[in-house]
């Protein structure tokens, strides 16, 4: 696995606080993501670099085994353990070697084992190892999934390495976030605990609605008529239709932020964000003769200032 440096992903340095680490996040996460560079293969593969970095350096001790063990972080808990473990019985065979055998001198651990190895037909060596619990490996899998697949928290299965394992996926989350099922990874060697599942999302967007955040985006037509006079519209959002109140002269490119009508907020049962409707004038066509002859009494009327 080749070193991945969190920090330049994010533009940071090692010494930037929390704050640093959320606001850099934030904003690159805008820059690159998917709904605002569609078809862009770089950018979706730098908002996922984003996602993986703001996942490490936002959480504490994530960040504290990154710094100490780099591209190896996600195995410092077992590396110590078996460092650990290796050093115990070290010291295991050397008390029971001075106490039953009388001998004494400067021994490393490797000279023991070669000594115990030569005693009695390398038997320490099967047996240490057999005492060894070691961890099982982490593994990642993508979960490809269309928007509206995430707009409400479903189940679904997912075959990992021959093994079907059982999923509830959040409403609300992201295009590249990661999620840590604990214990679903390779089996543990000699009773080791098993090593975790982390499943990356790949979230596609079929929709007419622009996703940013919680909040989406979307256009909506406006008649010409309604446009100068004012009325009422049927609107479709995410989850179904509204009516809204159009205001006389309303001008192309208003928006109207309608709250509560946006995304799920991840994990937060309840709470969405704003849906904000762009209205786009329509300008009729096809008209008959008297439509025509109206709107020149119209633009007469404007021109005489009446």
């Amino acid at each position: 696995m080749d070193y991945i440096d969190y920090y330049k992903i994010l533009e940071l340095k090692k010494d930037a606080s929390d704050a640093d680490v959320k606001k850099a996040y934030r904003k690159l996460a805008r820059k690159y993501h998917p709904d605002l560079n569609p078809n862009n293969a770089a950018a979706k593969v730098k908002f996922q670099q984003i996602n993986e970095a703001n996942e490490v350096l936002s959480d504490l001790e994530k960040r504290k085994k990154y710094d100490q063990h780099g591209k190896d972080w996600k195995h410092a808990d077992e590396t110590k353990r078996y460092q650990q473990e290796r050093a115990a019985h070290s010291r295991h065979q050397r008390t029971e070697g001075a106490a039953g055998h009388g001998f004494s001198g400067d021994f490393s651990s490797d000279d023991f084992s070669d000594f115990f190895e030569s005693m009695f037909g390398g038997q320490t060596n099967g047996s240490r190892s057999g005492q060894i619990k070691l961890r099982g490996q982490d593994i990642d899998a993508e979960l490809h999934l269309d928007l509206k697949d995430v707009y409400i928290t479903h189940k679904q299965t997912l075959t990992v390495n021959g093994r079907n394992i059982r999923l509830t996926i959040p409403a609300g989350v992201e295009n590249g976030q990661t999620i840590k099922i604990a214990g679903h990874g390779g089996e543990g060697v000699n009773g080791g605990t098993n090593g975790d599942l982390f499943i990356s999302f790949l979230i596609t967007n079929s929709t007419r609605f622009k996703r940013d955040g919680n909040n989406l985006y979307v256009d909506a037509e406006l008649s010409l008529y309604t446009t100068v006079l004012g009325g009422e519209v049927i609107i479709e959002t995410f989850d179904g239709k509204v009516k809204l109140a159009v205001k006389p002269e309303t001008q192309n490119g208003m928006k109207v932020k309608l709250k509560g009508k946006g995304f799920p907020v991840y994990k937060k049962e309840g709470e969405y964000g704003d849906l904000f409707i762009t209205w786009k004038i329509k300008i009729p066509t096809q008209l008959t003769e008297k439509e025509r002859e109206l709107f020149r009494e119209l633009s007469k009327l404007k021109a005489d200032g009446k």
